[in-house]
C-alpha cells in the first residue's frame, strides 16, 4: 500500500484524469472527489469520473452534490438562460462558461476532504490555457490557495496544492496522458452535450485540437469533428 495519499478534484474530464494519473505515476494513493454543480453535463461527468476512479483502482471515490453555484448562476454551465457559446479559440475575453469563483469552492472542498484522510496533496487539473480566460486558473491563484491552506488547517497538517499542468498546453498533456495510457475513453469535456459531445463549444475544440496536434484520434463520440489545426 501507498505510504502517501492525493485527493484528485475528478471533473470526470481530459485534464483531471490526467492529473489522476501523473499523481499516481508520483506513488499517491488516489482519492477521489467529483462534485455535481448543476453543470448541464452533471450526469455524464459524474459516470465518467466513477469509471475513471475504478480504472485507477481509487482508494476512495466521493460524490458531493451542491447546488450553491447553479442558483448564484452567471454561467453558461449553470444557467439554462444562458447560451453555450460556440469556439472562439483566439478570443482574450472571460468565456460565459466561467463559473464564479467556482476554483475556490471545490479546492476548499477537497481541502477538507484531504485533512479528514490524512492526504498530502490536493491535484488540480487546471492548465495554461485555462488561465487566459478563467480568472481561478492562474498560477497566482494557487499559490495564493495554498497560503490559505497553510493557515486554514491543523498545525501538523502539511497539504500541498498540485497544479501540475499550469504551464502546459492542452497537447502537452494529451501526449502525457497517452503515455501514461489515460483512459480517455472514460473522460468527457464538452460544455453543451452529454452525448454526444457537441464538437464546436470550447472545451471540445482545445481537446480535438490537442489529439489532432499529437495525430491521434480522440476516442469518445462527437456529433461533428472540425478540424483545429492548419493543414
Amino acid at each position: 500500500m501507498s505510504e502517501k495519499r492525493a485527493v484528485i478534484l475528478a471533473s470526470g474530464g481530459m485534464d483531471s484524469a490526467t492529473a489522476a494519473a501523473v499523481a499516481q505515476d508520483a506513488g499517491y494513493e488516489l482519492y477521489m472527489l467529483h462534485t455535481s454543480y448543476g453543470q448541464q453535463t452533471e450526469t455524464k461527468e459524474y459516470e465518467c469520473a466513477k469509471a475513471q476512479a475504478k480504472a485507477f483502482g481509487a482508494a476512495d471515490f466521493l460524490h458531493l452534490t451542491t447546488d450553491h453555484l447553479s442558483k448564484i448562476g452567471a454561467s453558461s454551465l449553470t444557467d439554462d438562460e444562458m447560451d453555450v457559446e460556440d469556439a472562439d479559440m483566439d478570443s482574450d475575453e472571460i468565456p460565459s462558461s466561467y463559473v464564479p469563483f467556482r476554483n475556490a469552492n471545490l479546492l476548499s472542498m477537497a481541502t477538507s476532504y484531504a485533512e479528514a484522510n490524512d492526504c498530502e496533496a490536493v491535484f488540480i487539473g487546471a492548465h495554461s490555457e485555462d488561465f487566459s480566460g478563467y480568472p481561478d486558473c492562474r498560477p497566482e491563484f494557487f499559490e495564493a490557495f495554498q497560503q490559505v491552506v497553510d493557515v486554514g488547517t491543523k498545525p501538523e497538517t502539511k497539504i500541498s496544492i498540485e497544479a501540475p499542468f499550469v504551464e502546459a498546453s492542452k497537447t502537452d498533456i494529451a501526449e502525457r496522458g497517452l503515455e501514461l495510457d489515460v483512459p480517455y475513453e472514460h473522460t468527457w469535456s464538452c460544455y453543451r452535450d452529454e452525448t454526444p459531445a457537441c464538437g464546436t463549444c470550447d472545451a471540445c475544440a482545445f481537446r480535438l485540437q490537442a489529439f489532432q496536434n499529437l495525430g491521434e484520434r480522440d476516442p469518445i463520440e462527437y456529433a461533428e469533428r472540425p478540424a483545429y489545426i492548419e493543414s
